[in-house]
C-alpha cells in the first residue's frame, strides 16, 4: 500500500510477492499510479494488478473507479488499443488426436486469419455495415453467419456494449477500421492452440467444460487501427476539456473530462464503438478458426468458453463501505472478475464466478482462473490480465540477436508462424514475466482462483 500523499485522493494499493517486486519498481508505474489517485471522483484506492508497467497515462495493470456524478473518464485508462481482449475456445478433440496434425493446422489458420502490422484482408463490408458494426458488436457477426447465438452468452457484455453512437467515431477512424474486420494484428496479439495441462479446480473446470489433454484456442487482439484511432482523436479533446473544467493533471497523459460533460460522454460513445468493433473482430475470427479446424480435423465443435475484455470503462454498480454505488471503473491491462452469484456472469457459470483467461507468453504457459466474491470487495472484481513485460520491446530485440527463435520454440514442441521475425523477437518467452508468479500472487490475495493451466502446442504472431 502507497499511503496518500502530494494530492492523492487515495491510496495506491498494489499487488505484488516478494519475487516481483524488484521488477515492479523498475520503471515509473507505480507513480502513475499515484498521478491516478490524484483524479477527481475517484473511490476506494488506484489499483494495481501484479503483472504491472508503465503505460499511457495509467500503468497496464491499472484498475480505478470513479463516481458517476463527481468523476471523470480519461482515455488513458483505457488505453490505444480499446477492448484488446482474449476468446477461449475449447475443440472436442484431445492432444493425441490433433498433435500429429499440428503443423498443417497452424498453416490453415495463418491462411485464414490475416495478420501483421496494418493487415488487411479479413471481411469486405460497407460503410453501413461498418456502422452496424460500431453499433452492434459480435451480435453484427454472429448475424452476418460468423458464429452462433450461443457464442454471445459466452462474451462479456454478450458481445455489445450499450450506448455505442456511431456518429463519433471519426471519418479517418472508420477508414482504419474497413478492411480490418476479421484481422489479427500485430504486436503481442496472437492465436494460439494449446491444450489442458493441469486440472486446479475440477468442480469449476467441469462447469467451464475443461479437462485434461482437451484441445483449446485462443484469440488474443482488439479494436486494430479505429480504436486506435479514436483514442488519438479524443486525446486532444481530452486535454481541452481538462482546462475548460479546470481539471489539475499531474500529468497530462491523464488529460480527462467529468463523465457527464458533453466531452465525457461523446467519447465513451466513441469507445463503446470501438469496443463492438473488437467483439465483431474476434467473433469473425473465430469464424476463420472453425473453418481451419474443418479443414484440417473435420466436423469438430469448437465452443466458446468465454471471452473478456482489457481495456476498457464500464459504468457498474458496486457495494462501498455498505452502500451501493454506480461508478465508473476503468481497467487497463486487467481483467473483469466477477465472482459467484454474480447476475452479470452466464447463468451456467453462475454458481462459481466468472472464467478469466490469462495469456502467458508463447514460449511457456496460459491459466483459466475464476472470478471471486474478494475480487468484488477488494478490486471491483479486478485481476490481472496476462503475464506482464519485463523488457522493451527494443530490450527484447537486442537480446534475441543471433538466435533462431522458431527453432527454439520446435525445441520446445511449439509450432509458430509470424508475419515478422522483428515481432518474434519483440514477444520472447523472457520479455515477459512469469505468468504463474502473476497468477499466484493473485490467487494469494484471493482475486482470483487458479481452475486450470494450458499449455501451447503451436501461435500465430503477427
Amino acid at each position: 500500500m502507497m499511503p496518500r500523499s502530494d494530492g492523492m485522493r487515495v491510496p495506491v494499493r498494489f499487488y505484488t510477492s516478494d519475487g516481483m517486486i524488484d521488477d515492479m519498481l523498475a520503471d515509473n508505474s507505480l507513480q502513475q499510479a499515484a498521478n491516478v489517485a490524484c483524479l477527481p471522483g475517484i473511490v476506494s484506492a488506484s489499483l494495481v494488478m501484479p503483472d504491472m508497467h508503465w503505460g499511457y497515462g495509467f500503468p497496464i495493470g491499472g484498475v480505478a473507479a470513479f463516481d458517476v456524478d463527481e468523476g471523470i473518464i480519461s482515455p488513458g485508462g483505457v488505453g490505444y488499443d480499446i477492448n484488446c481482449g482474449v476468446r477461449l475456445m475449447t475443440a472436442e478433440l484431445d492432444r493425441g488426436e490433433l498433435e500429429p496434425k499440428i503443423r498443417r493446422l497452424i498453416e490453415s489458420l495463418y491462411r485464414s486469419v490475416p495478420s501483421g502490422v496494418g493487415s488487411k484482408g479479413g471481411i469486405k463490408i460497407t460503410q453501413k455495415q461498418l456502422r452496424s458494426i460500431l453499433a452492434e458488436g459480435a451480435l453484427w457477426s454472429v448475424a452476418e453467419g460468423l458464429g452462433t447465438e450461443e457464442d454471445l452468452e459466452y462474451i462479456e457484455e454478450k458481445g455489445q456494449m450499450k450506448g455505442a453512437d456511431p456518429r463519433r467515431v471519426s471519418a479517418r477512424a472508420m477508414e482504419r477500421g474497413k478492411g480490418q474486420v476479421g484481422t489479427l494484428g500485430s504486436g503481442n496479439h496472437f492465436l494460439e492452440i494449446g491444450y489442458v495441462s493441469e486440472i486446479f479446480d475440477p468442480a469449476t473446470a467441469e462447469t467451464f467444460g475443461l479437462s485434461k489433454d482437451r484441445i483449446t484456442v485462443m484469440i488474443h487482439c482488439g479494436s486494430r487501427g479505429l480504436g486506435h484511432q479514436v483514442c488519438d482523436d479524443f486525446i486532444s479533446v481530452m486535454n481541452a476539456a481538462a482546462r475548460k473544467y479546470g481539471v489539475d493533471l499531474p500529468d497530462r497523459q491523464l488529460c480527462c473530462a467529468p463523465i457527464d460533460s458533453e466531452e465525457g460522454q461523446s467519447y465513451l460513445e466513441a469507445m463503446r464503438c470501438a469496443v463492438n468493433y473488437a467483439f465483431a473482430n474476434r467473433q469473425a475470427i473465430a469464424a476463420g478458426v472453425r473453418r481451419a479446424f474443418e479443414k484440417i480435423a473435420g466436423a469438430v465443435k469448437l465452443r466458446t468458453v468465454y471471452e473478456v475484455a482489457h481495456n476498457i470503462a464500464k459504468m457498474e454498480t458496486h457495494d462501498l463501505e455498505g452502500k451501493s454505488r454506480r461508478l465508473c471503473v476503468h481497467r487497463k491491462g486487467a481483467t473483469r472478475a466477477f465472482g459467484p452469484g454474480s447476475e452479470d456472469v452466464p447463468s451456467a457459470y453462475r454458481s462459481v464466478g466468472q472464467p478469466v483467461i490469462i495469456p502467458g507468453d508463447m514460449g511457456r504457459c496460459s491459466y483459466v482462473l475464476a472470478g471471486t466474491e474478494t475480487a468484488m470487495k477488494d478490486t471491483f472484481g479486478s485481476t490481472c490480465h496476462g503475464a506482464g513485460r519485463l523488457m522493451s520491446r527494443g530490450k527484447a530485440r537486442k537480446a534475441a540477436t543471433g538466435r533462431d527463435i522458431i527453432a527454439e520454440l520446435n525445441s520446445r514442441n511449439i509450432e509458430v508462424i509470424s508475419t515478422s521475425r522483428r515481432t518474434l523477437a519483440e514477444e520472447i518467452p523472457e520479455a515477459y514475466k512469469d505468468v504463474a508468479d502473476v497468477v499466484n500472487t493473485c490467487e494469494k490475495a484471493g482475486i482470483s482462483r487458479k481452475v486450470a493451466r494450458l499449455q501451447p502446442l503451436g501461435c500465430i504472431k503477427g
